[in-house]
């Protein structure tokens, strides 16, 4: 990997506008998924340093909290504007510790920026109310202000976008922010806080924590009081942890957890544009994403020309090394992500499903699996169940929109679903009759800065980007003022 700009690159934690080591200068490798290279070596920090990173950004907030939303947004547009400045190093950095094909690590850094630049804005526009009174004399105002210090805790499929999704409400309503990235991926969220500096974000505003004991600094922000909000992208049963250990304090969450995604395909759907969408729902990623298509329903009239097409699609897809030209899919992130994709398969297999592609480790990479296409897929199969976080397709089939809707609500998750098809009256019913935070019309492609993503059910709760997303960073203050009368 070489850096245009080698600063880019950071082996240190960023607490308070320095870069700091452990405290016993303990360090945990990043490692290439593709290579198994050692990257970089980063601090290993532990409580004590998490403790001081969240005394960096109280101190830091009251002044931070004071200057005026046009101020805020003036510094954010600086550091949106380096990261499309250093979009190819930050791409090439992302793919080095995560894996995934270089043209959608470019188009991450993009989408991630894109946060910073609507949320800058949006930060203008955090409104109050005057509202009627209850008696003459009183005026009744309700305004808005900053929670206060926000941790945000954040995975490794989106490095980069995961963080700024969070991030970047938080700083332009005026609060500041403790970062604990994932293990496997913190050299992105390092170069996010290089930039943030060089973009003139003041010390103690962004702290970024790394760390091999998730457990021992996630206590530190769940407990520490003067955290008054987290926010949180992961699994439900760490999503559940976290909301029991932040209840002691009563701080204020978000969680974006597991998903189990339904894919549907009526019979009057547009075969080749569903098959298209299904493809990046399904396949991004290496299907590492939280809202890619888990469970592939397509109705029985037009079930073998959807199979015979997305067969075709998926047999194209090339794999390898994300960092070469023309890669689609590149490695899973470690080695129990691959282990997890291969029970499933196996289960499935094992329970009838009809494996038409793929279904092996593939050649090309130790960590890489093969693009799968399982057919005949029913209930009884844990991939009906589970995110098999992988690049496997399981196909169902149906023939009612009743059993449909029935099986695709059938799941405590509920975070995004997809569907196609043509008749205007069966997509009302359609969307308003599955149970999921998202759903995405005729596309395989919802997430965007402009539109509030989030889940219901054990998908947990709370809403990232758009007007709404700014509101979990927020709180309503009452104002009663009295003695307004007549003189």
């Amino acid at each position: 990997m070489t850096l245009r700009e080698p600063r880019i690159l950071q082996d240190r934690a960023y607490v308070n506008g320095e870069w700091i080591a452990a405290d016993d200068d303990a360090t945990f490798p990043v490692r290439n998924p593709y290579t198994g290279a050692v990257i970089a070596s980063v601090p290993d920090l532990g409580a004590a340093a998490a403790e001081r990173a969240v005394a960096a950004a109280a101190a830091a907030f009251p002044a931070w909290r004071d200057r005026t939303a046009g101020e805020r947004a003036t510094i954010m547009r600086k550091w949106f504007d380096l990261l499309l400045a250093h979009q190819d190093d930050l791409a090439a950095l992302m793919t080095a510790e995560q894996g995934k094909p270089l043209t959608e690590s470019r188009g991450e850094v993009a989408y991630g920026a894109s946060f910073i630049e609507w949320f800058a804005e949006e930060g203008r526009r955090a409104y109050g109310d005057v509202i009627p009174t209850h008696r003459s004399g009183t005026r009744i105002l309700a305004i808005r202000q900053p929670v206060g210090v926000v941790a945000a805790i954040t995975p490794w499929n989106f490095p980069i976008a995961m963080i700024t999704r969070k991030v970047a409400p938080a700083l332009a309503v005026g609060c500041t922010v403790v970062v604990k990235p994932a293990e496997d991926t913190p050299l992105c969220a390092l170069a996010l806080a290089y930039l943030a500096q060089e973009a003139g974000i003041p010390p103690g505003v962004l702290n970024v924590v790394t760390t091999n004991r998730p457990a021992e600094v996630g206590g530190v922000l769940t407990h520490d009081p003067r955290i008054r909000k987290l926010s949180f992208t992961g699994s439900t049963p760490t999503g559940k942890e976290l909301m029991k250990q932040a209840s002691g304090t009563l701080k204020r969450l978000s969680l974006e957890l597991g998903g189990n995604a339904p894919f549907i395909v009526f019979d009057d759907a547009e075969v080749e544009g569903a098959v298209a969408g299904a493809m990046a729902s399904k396949y991004r990623n290496g299907g590492q994403t939280c809202v890619c298509a888990n469970r592939i329903f397509v109705q029985a009239g037009i079930y073998d020309k959807f199979v015979a097409a997305f067969s075709r699609a998926i047999a194209e897809l090339r794999v390898g090394d994300g960092a070469a030209s023309g890669t689609d899919i590149g490695p899973l992130i470690n080695t129990a992500a691959l282990e997890k994709v291969e029970r499933m398969v196996q289960d499935a297999v094992d329970k009838g499903a009809e494996l038409a592609l793929g279904g092996r480790r593939s050649p090309a990479g130790e960590l890489i699996y093969e693009p799968t296409l399982l057919l005949g897929a029913d209930a009884s199969m844990d991939i009906a169940h589970e995110e098999v976080f992988g690049p496997v397709a399981p196909v169902f089939r149906f023939t009612t929109e009743e059993e449909v809707i029935a099986q695709a609500n059938d799941t405590p998750y509920g975070l995004a679903a997809y569907f196609y098809g043509r008749d205007h009256a069966r997509i009302w019913r359609v969307a308003e009759a599955l149970e999921y935070g998202m759903v995405g019309i005729n596309t395989g492609m919802i997430s965007t800065a402009v539109a509030p993503f989030g889940g219901v059910k054990e998908s947990g709760f709370g809403r990232e980007g758009s007007r709404y997303g700014i509101e979990d960073f927020l709180t309503i203050k009452y104002l009663c003022w009295d003695g307004i009368g007549a003189p």
